[in-house]
């Protein structure tokens, strides 16, 4: 074993990302997916995507994540959820909920979905439905009231951004009404339309801090009955995440083109030729693919992360978001405080909430993706709402 090296092989991926459909009903400016999602090539069919459950179930797989775009829009949704319960998976479904009727709950929980992730992007209708692109408040909360009467339990995520990250107590509210056993409430992390975004989303550093004394408040005063988690952003941290638990390590998406990445992100870096599940089989994608090779362990780390005691902690963070930040995937996180270019972080956070931003948002659609939108914060003609 080399000194430095975790092992000399490779574990096999626990947990398969399975992004089925880059379609969605909803336009969230802050949307992980790719920018340029409307160029890629046709997505898996339904043999391609049961070939791709058995292959990683072989390789060890045992979580199963189902997402998008929106997931529901698949018409073959039920048949992938049996297979892989066939299989052995535990299946989490990931979804706004649009779509969601109870004949749909019906079928998924008789074909053997385990779990159901429900997302919000506000309290309120308003702030919510101009944020979705779209009127989806009122049947979020109709599918999230189907999902807990079929016996699932109730997980609601949250994401926050500058607009709304004030309103947590009325999120927790919410959640409340709605009988949620789990909530997350998850600060923006600035990927694909996030990035495009980011002027216009971050929220101050107070605002991340008021916002996590009003979850801490909410956890004290409450009977424990629903678990909340509260995602401290990368920006306002100082201290970078361990993303996907070490690149190639944990953590295999497929996405709906069949390009296999080592995070739903990859495709940001340039320079890496992304594996293609039609053409090789994902053991070979898994172990000896350049990509997933690319970052894995830490001899390919340079200072300060090669002699960093946090490194097999935080294993230099993110890939992406170092390339993003600073041009280089190999330089350390610039969310790390002992990053030398932690100030690309730093100064986006000062200037965070000075005043209200005259950046328009960006929504995540297919006419925007079609533009070639770059992954910088820079207005562009769009679709856009201002303030």
């Amino acid at each position: 074993m080399k000194a430095g090296c975790v092992s000399t092989e490779p574990s096999p991926p626990l947990w398969l990302l399975a992004e089925l459909t880059y379609a969605c009903p909803l336009q969230c400016p802050y949307c992980s997916n790719p920018v340029d999602f409307a160029h890629f090539g046709p997505e898996l069919d339904t043999q391609e995507w049961l070939s791709v459950l058995r292959e990683a179930r072989a390789l060890g797989a045992v979580q199963l994540g189902f997402s998008g775009g929106e997931p529901l829009l698949r018409p073959d949704l039920e048949v992938l959820i049996a297979e892989a319960h066939r299989l052995g998976y535990y299946t989490n479904l990931i979804t706004s909920g649009l779509r969601l009727d109870a004949a749909r709950v019906e079928r998924l929980r008789e074909a053997g979905l385990d779990h159901i992730q429900l997302s919000f992007q506000a309290s309120a209708r308003e702030l919510n439905d101009r944020m979705a692109g779209t009127a989806s408040f009122e049947q979020k909360k109709a599918a999230a009231r189907l999902v807990k009467a079929a016996g699932y339990p109730m997980v609601l995520c949250f994401v926050l951004y500058r607009d709304n990250i004030d309103c947590v107590p009325q999120m927790l509210a919410l959640a409340e009404e709605l009988g949620a056993d789990y909530v997350e409430l998850a600060n923006t992390q600035y990927h694909g339309w996030a990035l495009l975004n980011r002027e216009r989303l971050m929220p101050s550093a107070e605002q991340v801090k008021t916002a996590e004394r009003a979850t801490n408040q909410y956890r004290a005063q409450s009977d424990g009955r629903m678990k909340v988690y509260y995602v401290v952003p990368d920006y306002h941290d100082g201290r970078p995440k361990a993303c996907v638990n070490g690149w190639g390590s944990t953590f295999l998406t497929v996405t709906a083109d069949g390009k296999a990445l080592p995070c739903h992100s990859a495709r940001d870096l340039p320079g890496l030729s992304f594996p293609d599940v039609r053409r090789q089989p994902l053991r070979e994608i898994w172990y000896d693919s350049p990509l997933f090779n690319r970052f894995r362990g830490f001899d390919w780390m340079k200072e300060p992360c090669r002699s960093c005691p946090e490194r097999e902690r935080d294993f230099g963070g993110c890939r992406c978001q170092a390339y993003l930040l600073t041009g280089d995937a190999a330089n350390a996180d610039p969310a790390c405080s002992q990053s030398p270019l932690h100030a690309a972080v730093r100064n986006a956070v000062a200037g965070a909430g000075e005043s209200v931003s005259s950046q328009t948002l960006i929504f995540r659609n297919r006419r925007n993706s079609l533009t070639d939108a770059k992954p910088e914060p820079a207005p562009r003609k769009a679709q856009t709402w201002t303030p």
